[in-house]
């Protein structure tokens, strides 16, 4: 009798640590997939906007050469908004804008707000000293053309995003809604025929210029 229940003990006491480990191996299953989501999330990052060269003329009296370039910008559904176009008497232009980081704990869980950083094109610009040529995408106290909810702006929309940049821009007010920093950013590049410039912004950072070469099919065609 005792030898069964030694026996019995043996058989709970070892299927507790069978359960035990598979349960530990499960769970650092799903822990490791938590923690790929995770990295994944903070190393994602989204296209803002499309840069494209559609002109380069030569004047001759003031032998200098222009660049006309057609910007894209995407909403947060992916979805192209209306492209518009600027000429500089250069080719090395920049974009500023003003970012806004979230802190990582948003960008970790994927939080449907704050998830990754929020941006504002605010200008496009070349820099030539006094000379320096500059337009404007979009005022500060606008809703990025990004983030509309419609075609139309809505006045309770404007509200909320003429608030969300005052407190942005107050230290003291952006920490309560969980913003990291904000600062105002300039990337820029040579801009060039032939090649297709994506802005993308990085979800635990700033925006960053990416330059591919055109698909070869599309050289010598003029696409409506």
């Amino acid at each position: 009798m005792a030898k069964l229940i030694r026996k019995i003990i043996i058989y709970i006491i070892t299927g507790c640590v069978l359960v035990f480990l598979v349960g530990l191996y499960i769970n650092n299953i799903r822990e490791n997939k938590v923690l790929k989501e995770i990295i994944t999330r903070l190393e994602a990052d989204s296209r803002i906007a499309e840069v494209l060269v559609t002109g380069v003329n030569y004047d001759e009296g003031t032998k200098k050469v222009s660049t006309t370039i057609k910007f894209l910008e995407y909403d947060v559904n992916g979805q192209p908004l209306e492209p518009r176009y600027f000429t500089f008497s250069g080719n090395i232009i920049q974009f500023q804008s003003l970012v806004v980081r979230f802190d990582d704990v948003y960008v970790r869980k994927g939080d449907k707000l704050k998830g990754k950083s929020a941006y504002l094109f605010w200008k496009v610009f070349m820099l030539d000293g006094a000379k320096t040529e500059s337009y404007d995408i979009a005022k500060i106290d606008d809703v990025p053309g990004g983030y509309r909810l419609g075609k139309e702006v809505d006045p309770f929309e404007k509200k909320i995003w003429e608030t969300f940049w005052k407190y942005v821009l107050d230290p003291k007010e952006s920490k309560k809604l969980g913003i990291k920093n904000a600062q105002i950013e300039a990337p820029g590049t040579m801009f060039i025929p032939g090649v297709l410039y994506t802005l993308k912004i990085e979800h635990d950072g700033g925006i960053r210029i990416d330059a591919a070469p055109l698909s070869p099919i599309l050289k010598g065609e003029k696409i409506q």
